[in-house]
Order: C-alpha cells, then structure tokens, then sequence
C-alpha cells in the first residue's frame, strides 16, 4: 500500500502535491486547538472556498468538514458580495423628488386646472425635467370645489 502511495505522489503533478500539502497543513492546524470540536474560523471558510475554487480534487483532502458544507460558504460569501455590490451609493426608498418640480406641477396645475397627469408629464418631458407620470399623479394638488360656485 506504501508502495501504491509513492508510486501515486510520483506521478501527479508538482501543483497538486503542493495544493494537497497545503491542505491537509491547514486541517492539521485547526486540530491542533485546545477545544474538543475544531473552531473553524472565517479564515480557513475563506481557505477551503478559495482551494474549491483553484483545485478540483480539493474533496479528496477534506476532514473537518463535509464537502456540502464548504459549498454552502461559498454560496454565502457569493451572496453577501453581491448584496455588498448592490447596496453600494444606493438610497432606499423612493426617489427624491425636488421642490422646483413640486412648485412647478403646482404652478402648471392652477394655471391648466383642465390637465391631467399625462399632460403634465409630457410638458415637462419638453423641458428636460424627467418625472414619471405617476408621481405627477401623486403630487397633483387636489382641488376642492368651491361651494358658492356649486350653490349656483
């Protein structure tokens, strides 16, 4: 069986020896703590995702850990990049809408109470102010009748 080994470590590559030394150093040093359950820190979750990455027969290695579970952190870490990724210089919420556009549906409403939102939008559609029709709907003021006028 020794023999079989050697034979075997004799013909792989320099590469994989190299990877599969390293991995099995880094499991030696986890169970090298004083603890009765190995702690696996985020460093070596950071090992064994990176060693899955870069070498396929990293299975062949793994002891501390089943396979499945180094795929869960990968998808964990892939995960949190991208939820990282998509946060970055983003606000939440609705967008902010300023006071010159407020004032001037406002002032575009009382002047043409007959308009509606889709006139609105595209008025301002032609002088370069990009509102969707939907929020003009929303801040369209609301007008009450007056009751002299409706007594009449």
């Amino acid at each position: 069986m020794l023999i079989l080994g050697f034979l075997e470590s004799w013909i792989r590559s320099h590469n994989n020896l190299a990877l599969e030394n390293l991995a099995l150093r880094q499991q030696l040093a986890t169970f090298k703590w004083d603890h009765p359950r190995p702690r696996i820190s985020c460093f070596d979750r950071g090992f064994w995702v990176l060693l899955r990455r870069i070498w396929s027969k990293w299975i062949n290695t793994l002891i501390i850990v089943k396979p499945e579970t180094v795929v869960k952190w990968h998808r964990q870490g892939f995960k949190l990049y991208w939820n990282a990724i998509s946060r970055r210089g983003k606000r939440r919420g609705r967008p902010f809408v300023s006071s010159e556009i407020l004032n001037l549906i406002t002032r575009i409403t009382r002047e043409n109470p007959s308009w509606g939102a889709p006139r609105i939008h595209g008025e301002l559609l032609k002088v370069s102010f990009y509102v969707s029709e939907r929020t003009i709907s929303r801040y369209l003021p609301r007008w009450e009748p007056d009751e002299d006028k409706v007594a009449k």
